[in-house]
This record gives C-alpha cells, structure tokens and sequence, in this order.
C-alpha cells in the first residue's frame, strides 16, 4: 500500500510539474505572440517624422536598447506623420508614431505613449527661447517680450486645434490674444509701444512652433513691430540665431530635442529660459491597440 502511495504522489507530482511547465510555456509563447502580431500588424514599421528631430535620434537609441532588430524607423515630415495617424485612426487600424506633447493630435484622437522602462527617450523637457547675441540692446522691447512670453499646453492646444480645425494661423493667433487679454498683459508688461521696428522670428514646422510663433508675431504686430516669420527645419533655425540672420525663436526643445544644436552653438546664442514646460516625447499609439510598453515591440 506505501508502494501505492509513493506512485500515486509522484504522478501527481509529475502532473503538477508539467502543467507548471505548461502554462509558463504558454505565458511566454503568449508574449512572443503578442510582440510578433503588434509587429506584424504595423509591418515593423514606426511612422517617424524628418530625420533631424531629436525625437528620431532617441527613437533609433530606443531601437538599439530595446534589441528591436526587425524594426524600421520610417522618415518623413511632421505632416506625413500625422496624415498616416488619422488614417489608420478613422479605420482603427494599428499604428505606432513617434510622438510629442504638445501637440493637437492628443484633443483630436485618444491616444497613449508607450511606456519606456529603460528610459532612453528622458525626463519631460521644456521649450525654450533663444535669442541672437545683442538682442537686448539693438530691440529692447522685443526682448522684453521674449523674454516675458510664457504659457501652458492648454494654451498652445487652444490655438493648434483652431489651426488644425481650418482657421489660419494668424487668424487662430489674433482670436487666441482677443480671449486670453490677461495673459498677453503679462507678456506686455513695462513694454513701450514702437513704429515700425523689423523683427525677423524662425521656427521649425511643428503644429506647437507654429501655434507659438503667430501668436507672439501677432503680439508684437500689436506694439507696432514690422514682424517676419521664417519657417526652416531645426538646424537652419538654430544657425540663423547664432549667426544673427534672425533675432529670435521660439521654438526650441530642450535638453533633449535639440541638444546637438544648443551644443553646436554654445556660447553662440542667448537662452531666454523656457516658455512653456513639461513636454514629452515617446513613441504613441491609438489607445484601442493591446499594447502599453515599448518592451511588448520586443
């Protein structure tokens, strides 16, 4: 009967054990399929927007450190970028975009970024001001408002959503400033009007540069300045403020976005500080997808 007993015991054992071995196979076998069917669904592909972003050069940090070997990191504008979004979007399909707050596609779509354990793509940045050298002394009263112009994501969401509704950026800027006089007071503080003063502004062709850019144009416009705007791609905009082609932006990402350039120019330019806080940049997703780290692309 011990004898019984003892084979009995190493039956139930033995089912035990490989059940145990069961179910771990099939937890894993589970995640790879999970990671195989996200991958295959989007083609290995993540919708990215012009090579020169900081947010493309992180994203590519991210491929290497996750070991996404069979991934591609697909080039474009930010334009191309958010097109290919609203179509997958309107279809629900899957898609996996580099991404960044603030932006209008976040009131416009429900989406999520995908988590980054690892964190390569950084803490929250914030967007700055830059100046040309001898800003202050040749336009003070341009410099003043640079150098007070300050605002939220919500702010600059107001105006981007107006934009991206149909509305013209000047437009969308001048309707912006008439509901939020407040604001712009601050802005304007201890600011003496002028006539006709030139002031040249560059910006990159973001939805967020292009909402802050008019706005403040519009601004200036309003204290008599003659205002021109120049839109380029990053480095073009960074070397104009170095080199005094223009005399001001604000548009610049920092610490991340833009390192390479603010370290290019040191000592080249002046920062102003920020003008809006706690950006992020990541890789996005439509929240109806399955998938919430960027480990689950493995």
């Amino acid at each position: 009967m011990f004898k019984n007993i003892l084979k009995i015991s190493a039956a139930a054992c033995l089912t035990i054990g490989l059940a145990a071995c069961s179910s771990s196979d099939e937890t894993s076998k589970s995640k790879d399929e999970k990671a195989s069917s996200v991958g295959e669904s989007v083609d290995y592909k993540i919708t990215g927007i012009d090579p020169g972003a900081g947010v493309m050069k992180a994203t590519e940090k991210v491929v290497k450190e996750y070991e996404l070997n069979d991934w591609e990191i697909v080039e474009g504008s930010g334009a191309a970028m958010t097109a290919a979004l609203k179509k997958a979007y309107d279809k629900e399909e899957p898609i996996i975009v580099t991404g960044w707050i603030p932006h209008w596609k976040f009131s416009k779509f429900d989406l999520k970024f995908l988590e980054d354990p690892k964190g390569v793509y950084g803490e929250e940045e914030n967007i700055h001001t830059i100046a040309r050298k001898d800003l202050k002394k040749d336009l003070p009263e341009a410099y003043k408002v640079l150098d007070q112009f300050n605002w939220t994501s919500d702010d600059m969401g107001e105006v981007m959503v107006k934009i991206e509704d149909g509305m013209k950026p000047d437009k969308a800027a001048e309707q912006w400033i008439k509901d939020n006089k407040n604001l712009v007071q601050k802005w304007t503080k201890g600011v003496k009007e002028v006539k006709g003063k030139k002031v040249e502004l560059a910006y990159v062709a973001w939805a967020s540069e292009i909402a802050s850019t008019n706005v403040l144009a519009k601004v200036l416009e309003d204290l008599g300045f003659k205002v021109t705007l120049n839109q380029v791609e990053a480095g073009p905009m960074w070397t104009a403020v170095a080199d005094g082609s223009v005399d001001a932006s604000v548009a610049a990402w920092l610490p991340v976005t833009h390192e390479d350039y603010a370290k290019k120019f040191d000592g080249k330019f002046e920062d102003l500080g920020a003008n809006l806080e706690g950006t992020k940049i990541g890789l996005v997703v439509p929240s109806y997808m399955d998938i919430n780290s960027i480990e689950d692309l493995k």
